[in-house]
């Protein structure tokens, strides 16, 4: 008993003493939680209006419920539909082009022994990633105008074109891949450098020893290293499958390219808050959320079942 008293006392003491050490940390973990809890979780409440039928003037609590009529009216809306299936083509095209871009440019700089060379082409591959979209897509708009964009008068300067890059379903949606990728493929990039730095020097050695070449190493010694990192960013991905940015679409978008160009996200801003039509738009963004958690909650599943850390 006295050992077991003495062990407690110990514990307590330890812990005060860690508290002491560590309540500056604490306290300053105050301002970021109050941010998540006031504008992530709080809001969270007003969910409710999915299920009712929303007036601005009566409010959310008085408004009266109605159960899934906007469920129900969603689906059977052509626009939804037309913006979901849009929504997922988008998304997957940017899963399958843009995902592994990436991955390979990290492979190719890794292998760059001109550390100089490597370090200003890090640099300007990062740099698109802080522009805006609106930013981008008004040099987009100048670059490939058909009439006097610099691309196509390139390209008539080489017997070819022009090309309506923006103006038809095919050259938009290509349009808008390229870009996303060029957006974002330096961000990746450094995550994947990262990683890649912090491979054991030895089993390049061994690998050598052992006869590999160049490829070899790749194959056998940097993309296994790198592996969870890719699952990681893979599954963080298929979470957002459903999910839309508003900014790239929207600002890329014209009325020739409509049926291609319009997501959920603007048919959310376009119905929602420029119609008034609140209580539909809550029920396709939960839709929207609810499907998104379940492609993350079944990618991460999968991930673990194949011997993978997964997110959690």
């Amino acid at each position: 008993m006295e050992i077991q008293k003495g062990l407690a006392d110990r514990k307590r003491i330890d812990r005060i003493i860690y508290i002491k050490r560590t309540w500056m940390l604490y306290l300053m973990l105050l301002l970021p939680m109050a941010f998540f809890l006031i504008f992530r979780y709080v809001p969270m409440a007003n969910i409710v209006i999915a299920f009712k039928d929303y007036n601005i003037f009566a409010g959310v609590g008085k408004s009266p419920w109605v159960g899934f009529k906007w469920f129900a009216a969603a689906f059977t809306d052509p626009g939804f539909l037309l913006a979901l299936r849009n929504t997922l083509m988008l998304n997957v095209l940017d899963l399958l082009c843009g995902f592994p871009a990436p991955v390979i440019l990290a492979l190719l700089l890794n292998e760059l022994s001109y550390k100089g060379y490597k370090k200003v082409t890090q640099t300007i591959i990062y740099l698109p990633h802080f522009l805006s979209w609106i930013i981008i897509s008004g040099i987009a708009i100048q670059l490939f105008a058909p009439g006097d964009g610099v691309v196509n008068l390139a390209l008539g300067k080489l017997g070819v074109g022009p090309i309506d890059f923006l103006m038809n379903k095919g050259g938009w949606v290509g349009t808008y891949i390229a870009l996303g990728i060029w957006k974002e493929m330096g961000w990746g990039t450094i995550i994947y450098l990262a990683a890649i730095t912090g491979i054991n020097p030895e089993l390049y050695e061994a690998a050598e020893v052992d006869g590999a070449n160049r490829w070899g190493k790749i194959w056998h010694v940097t993309l296994p290293s790198i592996r969870p990192t890719i699952i990681v960013l893979l599954i963080m991905n298929l979470g957002r499958i459903l999910g839309s940015e508003f900014d790239r679409p929207y600002t890329l978008a014209n009325p020739l390219v409509m049926q291609v160009a319009d997501v959920i996200s603007t048919m959310v801003y376009r119905v929602g808050i420029r119609n008034g039509q609140f209580s539909l738009t809550a029920a396709i963004g939960l839709f929207q959320s609810v499907v998104c958690v379940i492609f993350l909650l079944a990618a991460n599943s999968l991930a673990k079942k194949f011997g993978e850390r997964g997110v959690w």
